[in-house]
């Protein structure tokens, strides 16, 4: 038998990697040994078909050839999902078959030991079996091997049938054998085995024996259950996730202000305000986040301006944004200012039942005198643009709301001019590595140098599409939220 073609090649050492490179890596390999394996096969095929141990010799071959066809199938599959983790103990499980490392035939659990050769002799009804195949069925040589008409004894019920028409098909019709079935060993234990074989040919073309192959392949199936019941998980898990985010972006939109596009409040009169807002979802998060905006006129004519965000994502953060933003419009209804209705929203947050931290700003404007006031929780500040250029408007004392009790919210008032523009934004829209220049942030700085075009825009509506062009490409860590206001001449 020919030597095997990559017998004599190094091992190679293969650079550093991540784990899709890896996963390539042995693909590329799995692929070349099972060209070197099927080489070797088809010569064997070219040899004397009576030697015994040339066919035991293509038999291994043709094992080989089928488990390195399944090993390509799943490095496919894994490589649609792998983490590094996993890649390093594929690579790990998988050395042997890549020429990695050689292994030893003599290793408990290498494939020669769970292969084994046998022959039945029709014509003088003698029984030949290699010693692996003894210690497959664990049957001992003294109590020898089993006649085909014994054999199916030890086969679980409902697969003797199984044996039974491959057996005669390849007696009669000559055949090959190609199947799997159980058996029940006399220490009780049940294996799966794969079986390969074919009919042996006198001179005169009538069938004298049939030789076979038999493959221990219950650890095999054991991986395939595992993997089927991983998959099965995956997929619950992705559904789940799936119907989870439905269930986020149904309550995001019920509680979400229905407007869309512009609106104007009040919707009469020169000091109305011209209102847009935008939600920007995360790029690198499956699950909607728990921020939001808002704008509403009041029942004293003042309109309520705000834009805040919650930890997490998912169902509990929307519904914690849900709860926060529905006492936030009952309580600026009520009347309350905006630095004592923040207190209030901390000590909501402090008792609920899901605790959360959160960031928010909350203004109140009252179009008559064209007064803000305005309170923020760790929130990033408002940015106000006038005559072309824009800048950060001081902000008044406030902390992350949960996360401290008793804490008092400080409330700055700010006179805005006919023609300015207001930005309100969460933290996600500008989030970047935490750098600064000039004491603000790279994002900050971007949504302020778009002060010429907020100038030269006529609408709050065309300045959100502006900040949209600009951030909507952006890979955000978080979910982002932008309400811009456009004071009424």
């Amino acid at each position: 038998m020919p030597p095997h073609l990559s017998a004599d090649r190094p091992a190679p050492q293969p650079p550093e990697r991540d784990a899709g490179d890896a996963v390539d890596a042995l693909i590329s390999r799995t692929r070349r040994l099972r060209g070197d394996v099927d080489a070797v096969r088809r010569d064997t095929v070219l040899v004397d078909e009576d030697d015994p141990q040339l066919r035991w010799q293509r038999a291994l071959c043709d094992l080989a050839v089928h488990q390195l066809d399944d090993l390509g199938a799943h490095l496919g599959q894994l490589k649609e999902g792998l983490s590094p983790e996993a890649a390093e103990q594929l690579a790990a499980r998988t050395a042997p078959l890549t020429g990695q490392e050689p292994i030893a035939d003599e290793q408990p659990g290498s494939l020669i030991g769970r292969v084994g050769s046998a022959e039945w002799n029709l014509l003088t009804d003698e029984v030949t079996w290699s010693d692996e195949l003894f210690q497959i069925f664990g049957r001992t040589a003294e109590a020898g091997p089993l006649s085909l008409d014994d054999l199916p004894a030890v086969l679980l019920p409902e697969d003797q049938p199984l044996l039974t028409a491959l057996v005669t098909d390849c007696l009669v019709d000559g055949k090959p054998i190609d199947g799997e079935f159980r058996i029940l060993r006399p220490d009780g234990r049940m294996r799966s085995l794969h079986m390969m074989g074919e009919p042996v040919l006198d001179a005169d073309g009538c069938t004298a024996s049939m030789w076979a192959v038999l493959r221990d392949v219950s650890a095999l199936h054991r991986s395939r259950q595992t993997v089927r019941r991983t998959q099965e998980s995956a997929r619950r898990q992705q559904d789940i996730a799936r119907a989870e985010r439905r269930m986020a972006m149904d309550l995001q939109e019920a509680v979400l202000p229905p407007w869309r596009g512009s609106l104007r409040l009040p919707d009469q009169g020169p000091e109305a305000l011209d209102i847009a807002a935008h939600y920007l979802p995360s790029e690198s998060s499956a699950l909607i986040g728990g921020g939001w905006y808002d704008a509403m006129e009041l029942p004293d004519g003042r309109t309520l301006l705000t834009v805040g965000d919650l930890t997490g994502h998912g169902i509990q953060a929307t519904s914690a944004m849900a709860m926060i933003l529905g006492a936030l419009r009952g309580m600026a209804v009520a009347g309350i200012e905006p630095g004592a209705l923040m207190g209030h929203l901390n000590q909501l947050l402090e008792t609920s039942i899901q605790p959360a931290l959160g960031s928010a700003v909350c203004c109140r404007f009252d179009p008559a005198t064209r007064r803000l006031d305005w309170a923020q929780a760790g929130h990033p500040a408002p940015l106000l643009f006038r005559d072309g250029a824009g800048r950060p408007v001081p902000p008044p004392d406030g902390v992350l709301l949960g996360a401290a009790s008793g804490v008092t919210y400080e409330q700055e008032e700010l006179h805005l001019l006919p023609g300015d523009v207001l930005v309100l934004h969460t933290d996600g829209l500008a989030r970047d590595n935490g750098n600064t220049r000039n004491g603000l942030r790279p994002g900050t700085e971007t949504l302020l140098g778009l002060a010429p075009r907020f100038a030269e825009a006529r609408t709050a509506q065309e300045c959100v599409r502006t900040v949209v062009e600009e951030f909507g490409g952006t890979e955000r860590l978080d979910d982002a939220c932008v309400l811009i206001a456009r004071i009424g001449a």
